[in-house]
């Protein structure tokens, strides 16, 4: 028999933002009763932003799912990019709940791939998708997620990475020079740090002391002016009337990272199910991702160039996929349901 349970919380617990929804067991996990979304710096704990969610909402929930931007450890998680340290225990007793199951933000996201409809998606590469092949996912955002699904015979299951932690790996001259900058900063050089928001910050301030462009005056007093470059970057790449150089280079010097990144973990995982990208970058760059550069970095491997051409690859438009996808697996969880 199906258990029964009440209205459920799920979150996309982010370093830039924090998605809070409450949705019903019997509508499923991708119609919302109520949903808000707050500046996750502005807060010193994920208990302060649940509470002032549910005392707006006035909606009664026993239980939570939570999609972190860390890795989650025997029910605990430090937020990378955020002084916050959650458990799944504490987070029960201080906001009255009987459970709280924290996953990585990207394995949320993963156990949302099966729930994707075509009108979340845009296609890069249509390739040709094996029934039951393995799946992986990448998001670049504030940082740089991984996970991947593997077929049971029934159902896809989701599967946590932290591959965006793992060595950058410069695939032209441009970039082994910016491996060498980031070096002489930091005691790892990840692809995180190249493929991410904190990435394009990273690119953007090498190319310029690379010699590779200058930074026009009007540029130079917004980026003054924000806490956070990368949307003011994107912006000055893709604007057409007053196009940044030095911006489009980093552009472009992301995507080609982004590219080859991508078809590293399509190799990995030997991706034959599919290649999607989420994250809060992708959808914010489509016009530029849709040109030849991304695809060529992605299928640039030597004697495995022609095995590439048939990973199909997507970008997910819907920005709430990660929290259909905890939302989803608290809804399995409690019920053994998924829809």
């Amino acid at each position: 028999m199906t258990k029964q349970t009440t209205a459920i919380l799920t979150g996309d617990i982010g370093g830039t933002k924090t998605i809070l929804a409450v949705f019903s067991p019997g509508s499923g996990p991708r119609t919302f009763m109520a949903e808000a979304t707050f500046a996750s710096r502005d807060y010193s704990s994920l208990e302060g932003i649940v509470r002032e969610f549910l005392s707006r909402v006035k909606i009664k929930v026993d239980l939570a799912s939570f999609g972190v931007a860390g890795p989650v450890v025997n029910g605990q998680a430090r937020i990378t990019n955020l002084p916050w340290v959650l458990d799944e225990r504490r987070l029960a007793d201080a906001l009255g709940l009987s459970r709280v199951h924290l996953m990585n933000d990207l394995l949320a996201l993963a156990h949302a791939v099966p729930l994707l409809e075509p009108k979340d998606l845009l296609t890069l590469n249509k390739g040709r998708a094996v029934p039951g092949g393995a799946i992986a996912v990448l998001a670049p955002g504030t940082g740089l997620g991984q996970a991947y699904l593997t077929w049971d015979g029934t159902r896809y299951l989701a599967h946590p990475s932290e591959g965006g932690h793992a060595d950058f790996a410069p695939t032209n001259a441009l970039e082994v020079r910016l491996l060498l900058y980031l070096l002489n900063r930091f005691n790892h050089v990840s692809a995180e740090r190249v493929c991410s928001g904190i990435g394009l910050a990273n690119i953007h301030a090498f190319l310029k002391e690379d010699g590779q462009g200058e930074v026009p005056d009007w540029l130079a007093e917004q980026l003054i002016a924000v806490r956070d470059p990368v949307p003011v970057i994107i912006g000055a790449a893709l604007d057409k009337d007053r196009p940044c150089g030095l911006c489009r280079e980093t552009l472009n010097t992301f995507i080609s990272i982004l590219g080859a990144e991508s078809g590293n973990l399509a190799l990995k995982m030997m991706a034959s199910g599919g290649i999607y990208l989420g994250g809060g970058i992708p959808p914010r760059i489509l016009p530029a991702l849709q040109q030849r550069l991304f695809m060529e970095a992605f299928g640039h491997k030597g004697r495995m160039s022609g095995l590439m051409d048939e990973f199909p690859v997507h970008v997910i438009l819907n920005p709430k996929m990660a929290l259909v996808g905890a939302a989803c697996h608290g809804l399995w969880l409690e019920t053994g349901e998924t829809k």
